[in-house]
């Protein structure tokens, strides 16, 4: 075949030796009970071997709640870190220097927040924005299309995003201000076609109203990164991940005129299937999960997290954790495979697929476009039914056995399994609560309201937001104080789907 890994339009990878020069970073998600649990977790996983963190935090962090808030109660700590206050960013954070270590955050509606947050921690530590190196999902879209975890309408949110994008232009150099995430579309029942496209589409969407804020694509879409699922079978998923760098490129440089290579090249991370694993015989999920690394392996990935083999029964425990971590660290040092870039290529059948998913997924974001884009797709509901109806087939073929699932349709266990899971330590949510509280009573109350103010004022405008809700932070507001001034002015969005 013609095309060489390291060349345009990077179908064989992005780099010329890719893992022969680089490992892809090693990222195991991580985040719950209280931020000084976290901050543990963290530390083990960087002394097993993780070469970058993954922060999940709680659904009231998400949408812009505090620990204390009547709508927090019995969620706080659950799925992942409680974060309120810039002392809880600083005690997530503690003892882990934030210019060695690159970052990712899973979080949207509230991201500009948390990314203040975590510029502040740095500051704490001495660290300057420039030094900081990690990625910030801030990626709105998909949260209407299969996640639901927003707040404010399409129109605030994308300023909101555009803001983050245009602010870490010129203060994070090093920092990738989006994940664009097929990732949770895939999670919520779409085919590997629909989750490209849509997740393409969405691209598109971003680096359009960038565009027309002013910002240019050779500069900013060089930071650009992106989130994709992997699901078992292994020849669709690496040759979907194929498909992804060659329409990205193509896009990039024919649709917005990019000139720079960079700004063309398709960066992603990702994550093996959630949805994949089975309750039942949690030990077959160690397989599903090295298959779904080797696809993405296979498929060129930059970055990669590998599920435990316990997450369909809870938060994985420590052990489950390492377990993940080291089918990652056996497929690097023993496989072999990281001396042959793109070492699919050239087969007959992986370049038809390619072919064949990228003409398929070509013809998705073309009807997008004829409906007048992403959003008018997302507030007709077309696109939601369309992952619902793939949602359907997919569950019907494991209903009628044409798709068989070991050990939950077939090849079914007698053995009881007495597997002890993760345990949340309720006294956590206490230490939270109590701590929120003193936060509240000891800092100067005056201040707040003056920054808050001053928040409300710039919102109002066409002003980037983002440094005052440094100042925010800085002031020592909270995170559902800040979002509630935003929900004052841009309203929350209600689905009619």
């Amino acid at each position: 075949m013609g095309e060489k890994p390291g060349k345009f339009p990077f179908t064989r990878g992005i780099y010329s030796g890719m893992y022969k020069d680089r490992l892809w970073s090693m990222r195991q998600y991580a985040g719950f009970s209280s931020a000084e649990e976290s901050n543990k977790r963290f530390k083990f996983l960087l002394e097993q071997g993780v070469t970058g963190l993954s922060v999940a935090f709680d659904l009231p962090t998400q949408i812009g709640y505090d620990s204390d808030h009547e709508l927090a109660k019995g969620e706080v700590g659950r799925v992942g870190v409680p974060i309120s206050t810039i002392q809880d960013m600083n005690i997530l954070f503690d003892d882990i220097k934030l210019n060695e270590v690159s970052t990712s955050m899973t979080i949207n509606a509230t991201a500009p927040i948390l990314f203040a947050l975590y510029i502040v921690a740095a500051e704490n530590q001495g660290v300057s924005s420039k030094k900081l190196m990690g990625t910030i999902q801030n990626d709105i879209l998909k949260e209407y299309i299969a996640r639901g975890t927003y707040i404010f309408p399409p129109e605030p949110s994308m300023r909101l995003v555009i803001d983050l994008l245009e602010f870490a232009n010129t203060h994070t150099p090093k920092w990738n201000p989006i994940s664009i995430s097929g990732y949770h579309i895939r999670e919520a029942g779409s085919t590997a076609v629909q989750e490209l496209a849509f997740t393409i589409a969405n691209g598109i969407t971003y680096v359009s109203d960038a565009i027309k804020r002013g910002l240019d694509p050779d500069i900013f879409a060089s930071r650009i990164s992106f989130f994709f699922n992997a699901h078992n079978d292994l020849l669709i998923e690496a040759s979907k991940f194929r498909a992804a760098r060659r329409m990205w490129a193509k896009i990039m440089k024919n649709r917005f005129n990019v000139k720079n290579e960079k700004a063309m090249k398709c960066r992603f991370h990702v994550q093996t299937g959630g949805s994949t694993l089975s309750a039942q015989d949690i030990d077959n999920n160690v397989v599903r999960t090295t298959i779904q690394a080797l696809s993405a392996i296979l498929g060129g990935t930059q970055s990669l997290h590998t599920n435990s083999r316990d997450e369909a029964l809870s938060l994985p425990t420590d052990e489950s954790a390492k377990l993940a971590l080291r089918t990652q660290q056996i497929i690097a040092h023993e496989s072999g495979l990281t001396n042959y870039p793109d070492p699919l290529g050239g087969s007959y059948i992986i370049e038809e697929m390619t072919d064949k998913i990228e003409k398929d997924a070509n013809e998705i974001i073309n009807d997008l476009d004829n409906m007048g884009g992403v959003i008018e797709g997302i507030e007709s509901g077309w696109i939601q039914n369309e992952i619902a109806q793939s949602a359907s087939r997919y569950q019907n073929s494991i209903d009628t056995k044409e798709r068989i699932i070991v050990g939950v349709n077939e090849y079914k266990s007698d053995n009881i399994d007495n597997y002890k899971t993760m345990e949340i330590n309720n006294n956590s949510v206490s230490i939270q609560l109590n701590r929120l509280k003193d936060f509240k009573i000891s800092r100067d109350n005056n201040l707040v309201k003056e920054k808050l103010n001053s928040l409300h004022t710039i919102a109002l405008s066409s002003q980037n937001i983002i440094p005052t809700i440094i100042e925010c932070v800085k002031s020592k507001c909270t995170i559902g104080e800040i979002s509630d001034k935003l929900r004052d002015i841009f309203g929350e969005y209600q689905s009619s789907i």
